[in-house]
């Protein structure tokens, strides 16, 4: 594939552009505090034109909270059957894996996480009830595969302990303004020692 045709595959598309804005709006403002006309001016298009590609804000919301926890699932399948990627497919390395894909997340979406926290109520019922049975499903994932690596360690003691390793990767939206922290690959890897540490806590 040559460079433009790449380019071109990688370009985000139009509806991917007013999701990203919409979310980056949405938590900074709040859902409330973000009107349809503000999203369309920040993709360079006019309000009205986003009913092209949204019946609404509420349609936006729910895309973009089902849509990262299907995202998350989805990743958080592939590792584990990939075996922990390129690696010797040890428990050891699927749990460094989905740490890694997890952290990619809670640095690059920020915006999503804030959502979560605030929005999630506004969801109708069956979104929110899907947002919810993903979120379950993946947190399964993770219980399997700290369970391979840690045996000893009791089914429900893990389950708590993913939860808090979320909680903690979850954080990096309160942490401080982004470019206070201390560069992207050095707050990836001290996440990911927080995130280990935690797993050898609960294990010993």
């Amino acid at each position: 594939m040559s460079t433009h045709a790449a380019a071109r595959v990688a370009a985000p598309t139009r509806r991917e552009q007013i999701l990203r804005e919409a979310a980056r709006l949405f938590a900074e403002r709040g859902f409330h505090g973000v009107g349809v006309d503000e999203i369309g001016a920040a993709v360079g298009i006019s309000g009205p034109g986003l009913y092209r590609h949204f019946p609404g804000k509420d349609a936006m919301l729910a895309e973009l909270l089902v849509g990262i926890s299907e995202r998350l699932l989805a990743g958080g399948k592939l590792r584990v059957t990939e075996g922990g990627a390129s690696r010797d497919g040890s428990p050891d390395a699927l749990l460094d894996a989905l740490i890694e894909g997890h952290i990619d997340f809670a640095l690059d979406d920020r915006p999503l996480i804030t959502l979560h926290d605030r929005e999630l109520d506004r969801l109708r019922d069956t979104d929110r009830k899907r947002v919810r049975q993903l979120q379950r499903q993946y947190v399964e994932v993770w219980v399997e595969a700290v369970r391979a690596l840690y045996p000893g360690l009791a089914e429900n003691e893990a389950r708590v302990t993913v939860h808090a390793v979320f909680g903690l990767l979850n954080s990096t939206p309160h942490l401080t303004r982004p470019e206070a922290l201390p560069g992207r690959a050095a707050t990836a890897a001290l996440l990911h020692r927080l995130a280990r540490g935690a797993f050898e806590a609960a294990a010993s």
